[in-house]
């Protein structure tokens, strides 16, 4: 029998290569058939988790609470040594200095990421600014979003924190960073299904492990993960309350 395995569509396309080698060596490690699914967007994703679709899953902090509380999924590992977080930024020759100058109707320029841009909406909050007081221009990754505030087609965007550091450095020295999250406690998780519970403790081991090995220490680095580290479910339970609430924030 064959599963699905899947990874939110918030990474960079640089990685798609590695996720393939990644899932490679997990059909080997636990000696199971894995299909690999990239889903195109959030919307196909969601689709997919609702069919019942997927067994395992890179997944974004927003769907935690659709993946454990509705479909029984367990995660498994976190990314070791980083959380999620957001930040807004602006062209470097824009006269905006602080969020609280971005002005009522400003375009925000963003991708469909939905924990970052929730972090983003909070953090544009100072400004009195939210949904019903912006423009939003969606983008289909972080590199358009730069692309947008360089153009002058929008006034502000919503970066997720490492996919802005991975912008090429002549691109960030045109970009201003206005303000930064420092939450600390939102992370993507791996997390597998109910089908396949009876391989939980040999993937969760093997991918604590996956920094010992000269090998997998390559995976890792095509992933530009420097490791995985078992998650308490304590934790995730926080996380997940935590997204809750952010979620009915006023922005």
């Amino acid at each position: 029998m064959s599963y699905t395995f899947t990874v939110s569509p918030d990474f960079s396309p640089d990685y798609i290569a590695g996720w393939f080698v990644f899932n490679t060596w997990l059909q080997r490690t636990l000696e199971t058939g894995f299909h690999l699914e990239l889903m195109d967007d959030f919307d196909s994703l969601h689709n997919a988790i609702r069919q019942d679709r997927i067994d395992l899953v890179y997944a974004n902090p927003y769907d935690a609470a659709m993946l454990v509380r509705e479909k029984g999924f367990t995660a498994l590992v976190k990314p070791r040594g980083g959380a999620d977080e957001a930040l807004i930024a602006v062209a470097a020759e824009s006269e905006t200095r602080a969020v609280e100058d971005l002005p009522e109707g400003a375009r925000i320029a963003a991708t469909d990421d939905p924990d970052v841009q929730l972090m983003g909406m909070i953090l544009l909050e100072p400004a009195g600014l939210g949904k019903d007081n912006t423009v939003r221009v969606e983008c289909d990754n972080y590199v358009l979003v730069a692309k947008r505030l360089l153009t002058g087609e929008s006034d502000a965007g919503i970066f997720l924190t490492k996919a802005f550091d991975e912008l090429s450095r002549p691109v960030r020295e045109r970009l201003k960073v206005l303000v930064r999250s420092d939450i600390q406690v939102i992370h993507h998780y791996l997390m597998a299904g109910p089908r396949i519970a009876d391989l939980h403790p040999k993937l969760q081991k093997a991918l604590v492990n996956m920094g010992e090995a000269p090998k997998t220490v390559r995976i890792l680095e095509q992933l530009k993960l420097p490791g995985w580290d078992p998650v308490d479910p304590e934790e995730v339970e926080f996380m997940i309350d935590l997204m809750e609430t952010l979620k009915f924030s006023p922005a």
